[in-house]
């Protein structure tokens, strides 16, 4: 299926730019209008559902994908009643299976102290799945009017108040869509890929698979305003708000400008199993020294910790006379 973006006429109140999901104008709210007749509709297409996570993946006749590549849960194929979003720049894998599987191999060994000492020679590698995830990446320009209180200015107190009002414009920022990974694992993953490799096609291992879009722009207007509030509240304590401590900050923001490009952005997701218990790791399909995911916890290490701390605290109490007296 083609991946061009029909040309949409902008909104009629603020003129800001539209895409041809909208239902309404992420920057002032107001309803689109209806499509004329004789418009293209977007096309329907067969995905593959996992019953237990709710992702889905592009269907393949040859993949057949009994199991779903995020937490291996019993999949259906089912035809979507919505048009399917889709990526508009794809992000290829510059990490090959091999150097995937020795990432997981090389997170297993260096766990720390409280990770089993075998874990990398006992634990036995189930499964290795190529996959893109969707996100959306978005330019913002953002209005801001914050207050909040900090030490400048105290005096007397701890604290004092201060209001203001600013504008930042925000570039680049990704906003996860998956229904596979947790929104920590995809911020995770967001910083380590490269956008200068966009690509209008997917180009990966064999047997990717590519996670759909599942909402539109205007479905994910709310959490594009989330995290525009928060990355504003943290821009705020970077030099805007005066003082060097800060508590009660809060913002409200207005849209400007909302600009977004759909993406699909590549991951191996590995899973694991240690005396008899499945684990999940994450390896960035663009760099592998990103790896993040589970990793079992010695039960005998923690609990000679413990052991060692409670001895410790006892030697003490006995030394300063508390227990003899």
């Amino acid at each position: 299926m083609s991946t061009a973006t029909p040309e949409v006429a902008p909104c009629r109140r603020c003129a800001s730019a539209l895409e041809a999901e909208d239902l309404r104008c992420p920057i002032c709210g107001l309803m689109t209008p209806p499509r004329a007749h004789g418009t293209v509709e977007r096309e329907t297409a067969k995905v593959v559902r996992c019953e237990n996570c709710g992702a889905s993946v592009e269907y393949s006749v040859e993949a057949k994908a009994p199991r779903c590549d995020y937490c291996g849960s019993v999949t259906r194929v089912e035809t979507t009643v919505d048009p399917v979003e889709q990526a508009q720049a794809y992000l290829p894998f510059t990490v090959d299976p091999e150097a995937a599987r020795a990432a997981l191999m090389g997170f297993l060994g260096k766990g720390g102290f409280f990770r089993p000492s075998g874990l990398a020679r006992e634990a036995s590698v189930e499964s290795m799945r190529p996959l893109w995830w969707p996100a959306w990446s978005f330019r913002a320009g953002v209005d801001v009017s914050w207050t909040a209180d900090s030490d400048a200015g105290a005096r007397r107190s701890d604290w004092a108040p201060h209001a203001g009002r600013t504008r930042f414009d925000f570039d680049d920022i990704i906003v996860p869509a998956s229904r596979g990974l947790k929104v920590k694992e995809c911020e995770a993953l967001a910083p380590h890929y490269r956008r200068d490799t966009e690509e209008r096609e997917p180009r990966g291992p064999e047997g990717a698979n590519i996670e759909r879009f599942e909402a539109t722009r205007s479905g994910a207007r709310r959490t594009v305003l989330e995290t525009v509030e928060r990355l504003s509240r943290e821009r705020l304590q970077q030099g805007v708000i005066p003082g060097r401590r800060f508590r009660n900050v809060h913002v409200a923001v207005a849209l400007s400008s909302l600009y977004t490009t759909r993406l699909a952005l590549p991951v191996y997701v590995l899973a694991y199993r240690y005396r008899d218990k499945a684990y999940r790791v994450l390896v960035h399909g663009q760099e592998a020294g990103a790896v993040f995911g589970e990793a079992p916890i010695s039960k005998w290490r923690v609990a000679a910790v413990v052991a060692g701390v409670l001895l410790l605290v006892l030697v003490a109490l006995l030394a300063t006379g508390v227990l003899g007296s």
